[in-house]
C-alpha cells in the first residue's frame, strides 16, 4: 500500500458525521409513533438505525484505509455480482415484495436492496472503463455507447422492480460521470433527449406514475388519493415556519404522513426544526458536494477522479430529489435522504462509499 499524502478530508468527515447525527435524532422523532403503534416499542427504529450506523461507520473507517486502486481491479466482478443480485431479486419467492415492489433480498428483519449495491458497482465500473479509454472518449461507440449499455442494463433491471427513483438517480449520476470524462456535448444532448423519452414512456406505462404526475401538477384535485402525500408533506413543512414546532413536537408523524421516517423525513425536519433547520441540512449537503468535487479535482488519477464524481453526485442527486419531492417541487418518488432517512442497506452502503471517497482524499493534491 502506497503511503498517504495527507490526512483524510476533515471537513468532509465532520460533515458526514453531522448529517448522520441529525439523521439518528430525526429518525427517532419521526418514527416513535409508528414504532409504538406497530411494534409496541417506540425505540424500535432508533435501535436499528443506531446499529446500522455503527456498522456503517466501522465499514467506512476500514475502507478509508484500503487503497482505492483495489476497487479498480475488482470493479468488473463487483458489477457482475450486482447484476446477479438485481436478477435474483425479481424471482418470485426469492425477492421480498413490499407495497407492490420487489426490491429486497434477505430473511425476516435482515434484508438489503440490491439496487444500492448496483449503484456503487456501476460507479466503480464506469470510472474504470472511462479511465482506461480516455483516448477514445470522443468516439460514439467505444467511448459513449458501450458504457451506456451497462447503464441501461442496470437501470432496466431497477425499473423492473419497479424503482423509477433509483433508476433516475443512477442514470443522472452516470451522465455526469460521462460529462466529467470528456464525452462529446452532442452525445450527451442526444442522451438527454432519449432519457426524457424513456422517462415519459415509463410514466405512461404505469397508471400510478401518471397519477403521481397529475397529483404533482395539482395535488388538491385528489386530496385523499394521489395528492394525499404531497398535501400532508406541505402541511408539515409549512407549519414549521421559521424556527419549527420544536424537536419531537411535529404532528404529521401521527400516522398522517406515510413513510415518514424514510421517504418524507425532510418534512419532519421542516415541521420540527423550521426553515432554519431545513436550510442548515441543505447547506450540509452543499458542503458535501463542495468537498467531494474538490477531492475529484485534486485526485491523483482519472479513475480516482471519476469515482469521486460518481459517489459525490449519487448522494447529492438523491438528496435533492428527496427534498424536491417533500417540498412539492417534484412528483412523489420513493427516494430516501442520504445519511438521514431510516434504512439499513441504504445507510450502510452510503457510509461504505464515504470510506472510498475519504481514501481518495488521502492521495489528493493540496
Amino acid at each position: 500500500m502506497k503511503p498517504f499524502k495527507r490526512p483524510p478530508d476533515l471537513v468532509l468527515f465532520l460533515d458526514i458525521i453531522l448529517l448522520l447525527t441529525i439523521g439518528i435524532i430525526m429518525v427517532f422523532s419521526a418514527s416513535f409513533v409508528q414504532a409504538q403503534t406497530s411494534y409496541g416499542d417506540g425505540f424500535y427504529f432508533l435501535k436499528r438505525q443506531l446499529l446500522f450506523a455503527l456498522l456503517g461507520i466501522f465499514g467506512m473507517i476500514v475502507l478509508m484505509r484500503v487503497d482505492y486502486q483495489v476497487y479498480k481491479k475488482w470493479a468488473t466482478p463487483i458489477l457482475l455480482v450486482a447484476v446477479l443480485l438485481l436478477i435474483v431479486v425479481l424471482v418470485p419467492g426469492v425477492g421480498i415484495k413490499v407495497n407492490g415492489a420487489r426490491r429486497w433480498l434477505g430473511v425476516a428483519a435482515i434484508s438489503f436492496q440490491p439496487s444500492e449495491v448496483a449503484k456503487l458497482a456501476l460507479v466503480l465500473f464506469l470510472a474504470k472503463y472511462l479511465s482506461q479509454h480516455q483516448d477514445s472518449i470522443k468516439q460514439f461507440v467505444k467511448g459513449f455507447a458501450v458504457p451506456l449499455m451497462f447503464v441501461a442494463f442496470i437501470c432496466g433491471f431497477t425499473l423492473l422492480q419497479p424503482d423509477l427513483g433509483t433508476a433516475v438517480t443512477v442514470a443522472l449520476t452516470s451522465c455526469l460521470m460521462l460529462m466529467a470524462a470528456g464525452s462529446r456535448k452532442t452525445h450527451l444532448l442526444g442522451l438527454f433527449v432519449l432519457g426524457v423519452a424513456v422517462l415519459g414512456l415509463a410514466i405512461a406505462m404505469a397508471p400510478y406514475r401518471l397519477a403521481r404526475l397529475t397529483a404533482f401538477l395539482n395535488p388538491w384535485a385528489d386530496p385523499l388519493g394521489s395528492g394525499f402525500q404531497t398535501i400532508q408533506s406541505l402541511y408539515a413543512v409549512g407549519s414549521g415556519r421559521l424556527f419549527g414546532l420544536g424537536l419531537g413536537m411535529g404532528r404529521q408523524k401521527f400516522l398522517y404522513l406515510p413513510e415518514v421516517q424514510t421517504d418524507f423525513i425532510f418534512a419532519v425536519i421542516g415541521e420540527e426544526l423550521g426553515f432554519i433547520g431545513s436550510i442548515f441540512v441543505v447547506l450540509l449537503f452543499f458542503v458535501f458536494m463542495w468537498r467531494g468535487l474538490k477531492i475529484a479535482l485534486k485526485a491523483p488519477d482519472t479513475f480516482a477522479s471519476l469515482t469521486a464524481v460518481g459517489i459525490t453526485m449519487d448522494v447529492v442527486l438523491q438528496a435533492f430529489i428527496h427534498i424536491g419531492v417533500v417540498t412539492g417541487s417534484m412528483p412523489v418518488k420513493g427516494i430516501t435522504l442520504p445519511f438521514i432517512s431510516y434504512g439499513g442497506s441504504s445507510l450502510m452502503l452510503t457510509l461504505l462509499m464515504m470510506g472510498i471517497l475519504l481514501n481518495i482524499s488521502h492521495y489528493a493534491e493540496e
